[in-house]
């Protein structure tokens, strides 16, 4: 009796439901079936054999997220018509569930989005939470085979699950490899008295037997991982390892069956144990080394908390407890999840989102980890600290990426395939030739020949390196985005410096006032329309001004690059530049000025004489001879002539930039070649940092977290800034010597092992140890660059 498999799911089919010609187990695999192709989705079933699951039985099993409150602790985001959820599913396992979990939109038109994480089996859905309800979602991925795992766990704090696989393999590898060289003793030996004659056969088919759960378990990822490489094109890095598993497991099998000799059980269970111990120690180093970026110990962000007493104090964001009551500025971010205490609320969440479009909320209103408020400045109370994971992934967000060039990863890539088709062909010629004096050795030459010249390290030595010196410049107050940040900074070859809040510091900054005295109704007007604005001269005169009573404006408009205007009690004030305010006297300071004006007059202007940040000079003398200098400013030209003398003569200055003018700037830059490194404070910046191939922001404790940004710099580091370019330079010099070192150990392996000198057991030593080797250099090299920054 022939017996079926459903065509949906591959489970042994014991009561046949037919539909479409072809066969299901069940009911509900049929319907998952009819779904799929009824929205086009048929090709889902080419990109694997049976790759679905078969629908569960949930009837009331998530009757629990009715409860807004379990609903509101699972959602990443809500408001009034978006939700976004992060659900962890365990069935994800191959291509085609990535496929149809990132087209559920096709099906469902109430997703807005869906993207997959495939190391971590999660999946975040953006959805329309008036058309469907987290319930339905979840009801609706579980029919199609796709049941999201919901605990309790994930309504307290993120699941950190630890992966015990590995040792479970290496565990069973380890008995068996041990077992199968006592069994094979005898052999070894020669012994040959009546007992080993009596149980040479029991002897083999235990070997055998020992045998199977290491190929067919401890093995079983590089088998996969190499068929569905093939089921793309592509000739990945496991083929060569799975053939000559295969190899050595077919021939030993026969020679047991056919009784021609012992086999090589002894080698395959040792090569598959070596292999796995070696993965063991990759996974173990990489684990020590914790690339991760951990925003409590990377990002520098400071907030303003409002104390009991009505005090104003910067904190760190990651020393936001519940409760706390937090000033949000006009551009600033919300940094955790909040209620909206006083103030117009006009958030756009388009960070969290990619939506642009803001929303208004009242008093009393949930506000979000993620969003920026873009109307004056709001109060909120903080619902829980910050969560470090959320805003790392924010930062990172696919949204705000701009596609850069990594051409050493793409360059790795392309070589692992070339390299496996090159490996395969030398490895089936040696076989070939020495199958004519001798099979076995013939079938030791190619097993030892996959396995040596695996290209293992070459594919580690990248994401090491420069995970170790994401690692380091983090240490040292330099918060890089991704590790691809340090590939383009090693290539730049022109520096791009804003002025103000940039190489200036707006602590040692010195003000004087130049006209009309202000009232003390006038400065405490200025000085709560100052209180709402992020600007670092707004940040600068704030601090300089004295102490009065908090009163929030009615109404408040930032115009980037120009300036404030807000409506206090019916009265209104301008804060910004002369063009600004109103003041069209031809006679005006050469130094940086902050006009002011009060109803239709003009008062004056705050005259700031600047005061370049500690490093300045030197910074520019070691950048000189490798780098275009620049410095683009929206201030006047003041300061040229005090420029001139503390940098180099080779740096170009421009004064009297907008936005848009730096922006502009930076494009005709790159059309001649160049590769820009600019240099602002992510505020009037914002489009030139995106545009440049990196874009640095400095932080001096107020809230820069931007996504135009691919870095964040400290203030206090600032006159390391070079160190860290040379760092990243010498970086991929390191890089490429664990390249050629990767090659020189595959060619010296290569000769050995063709000339049939090198067993597959030792090759199988060998090639972990080459791969850890390479780690131990990138690492000790990078921690050496790291220690002379």
């Amino acid at each position: 009796m022939k017996i079926h498999s459903c065509y949906h799911c591959g489970d042994t089919i014991k009561s046949c439901v037919e539909f479409d010609e072809k066969s299901f187990c069940c009911v509900g695999c049929k319907t998952v079936y009819e779904i799929f192709s009824e929205n086009g989705l048929s090709s889902y079933y080419s990109l694997e054999a049976a790759p679905g699951a078969a629908p569960s039985k949930f009837e009331g099993k998530y009757d629990f997220l009715n409860n807004d409150k379990i609903v509101g602790k699972l959602l990443d985001f809500s408001d009034e018509y978006l939700q976004i959820v992060t659900l962890y599913i365990p069935h994800i396992h191959c291509s085609s569930c990535i496929w149809i979990l990132e087209n559920l939109n096709k099906i469902k038109p109430e997703i807005t989005s869906s993207q997959v994480d495939f190391p971590k089996k999660s999946i975040r859905v953006t959805y329309n939470s008036q058309k469907i309800s987290l319930k339905d979602l979840v009801l609706f991925l579980s029919s199609i085979g796709y049941e999201p795992y919901i605990s309790l766990e994930d309504t307290e704090g993120a699941r950190k699950k630890i992966d015990r696989t590995i040792i479970y393999k290496l565990g069973v590898a380890g008995f068996a490899f041990g077992n199968v060289m006592f069994l094979s003793f005898p052999e070894y030996f020669e012994v040959n008295e009546f007992w080993l004659e009596q149980y040479k056969g029991l002897f083999r088919w235990l070997m055998f037997s020992f045998s199977l759960p290491v190929v067919f378990y401890v093995a079983q990822d590089y088998f996969i991982s190499a068929y569905k490489g093939l089921r793309a094109g592509i000739l990945n890095i496991d083929v060569p390892l799975a053939l000559g598993v295969l190899v050595l497991f077919t021939r030993s099998s026969l020679e047991i069956i056919f009784d021609w000799g012992t086999g090589f059980f002894d080698s395959l269970t040792g090569l598959v144990f070596f292999l796995t111990l070696g993965k063991f120690f990759q996974q173990k180093t990489y684990n020590f080394l914790s690339f991760e970026r951990d925003y409590k110990s990377y990002f520098p962000i400071g907030v303003t908390r409002i104390s009991s007493e009505n005090k104003e104090e910067s904190i760190h964001v990651h020393d936001i407890e519940q409760g706390d009551r937090i000033l949000i500025r006009n551009e600033e971010l919300i940094p955790v999840d909040s209620i909206l205490m006083k103030g117009n609320a006009r958030i756009d969440y388009s960070f969290v989102t990619g939506e642009s479009q803001a929303v208004i909320k009242e008093t009393g209103a949930k506000l979000y980890a993620g969003g920026r408020q873009i109307s004056g400045m709001i109060e909120v109370e903080a619902l829980k600290s910050v969560s470090q994971s959320y805003l790392t992934r924010l930062w990172s967000n696919d949204v705000f990426q701009v596609k850069k060039e990594d051409s050493v990863t793409s360059l790795i890539n392309k070589i692992s395939q070339y390299f496996t088709i090159v490996l395969l062909l030398i490895a089936f010629s040696a076989s070939a030739y020495w199958a004519f004096y001798d099979l076995a050795l013939a079938i030791n030459v190619f097993t030892a020949v996959l396995i040596i010249a695996c290209p293992c390290a070459l594919a580690m030595s990248t994401p090491f390196t420069l995970g170790n010196l994401l690692r380091i410049f983090g240490n040292k107050k330099f918060y890089l985005k991704n590790a691809g940040v340090i590939e383009q900074l090693a290539k730049a070859d022109a520096v791009v410096f804003d002025k103000t809040g940039t190489i200036t510091s707006n602590k040692k900054s010195r003000i004087s006032y130049d006209g009309i005295p202000l009232s003390a109704e006038e400065e405490s007007q200025l000085k709560n329309t100052l209180r709402a604005s992020n600007h670092p001269l707004s940040r600068t005169l704030y601090d300089m001004l004295a102490e009065y009573d908090i009163a929030p404006p009615d109404e408040f408009n930032e115009i980037i690059g120009k300036g404030i205007e807000a409506v206090h009690k019916e009265k209104a004030i301008r804060v910004g530049s002369a063009e600004f305010v109103g003041n069209n006297s031809p006679v005006q300071s050469l130094n940086t000025s902050v006009h002011i004006s009060t109803g239709n007059q003009y008062k004056g202007r705050f005259i700031f004489y600047n005061e370049y940040r500690e490093g300045v000079e030197n910074l520019f003398r070691e950048l000189a001879p490798g780098f275009d200098l620049y410095i683009l400013s929206g201030d006047n030209e003041g300061e040229k002539t005090r420029l001139e003398e503390l940098l180099p003569k080779n740096t170009k200055m421009k004064f009297n930039q907008k936005p848009e003018d730096k922006l502009n700037f930076i494009s005709e830059l790159q059309k001649k070649g160049k590769k820009i490194i600019m240099v602002g404070d992510g505020l009037n910046d914002a489009g030139a940092l995106a545009k440049s191939e990196v874009g640095i922001a400095i932080s001096e404790n107020v809230n820069v977290f931007s996504p135009a940004c691919d870095a964040i710099l400290d203030a206090g580091a600032f006159h390391s800034l070079y160190q860290f370019v040379r760092a990243s330079k010498k970086g991929m010099t390191v890089i490429k010597i664990s390249m050629l070192l990767s090659f020189l150990y595959n060619v010296i392996g290569l000769y050995f092992a063709v000339t049939g000198q090198l067993s597959p057991i030792i090759a199988a030593v060998l090639m972990p140890l080459s791969s850890i080797s390479i780690i131990f250099f990138a690492t000790v090299c990078t921690n050496i660059i790291g220690r002379r920054i």
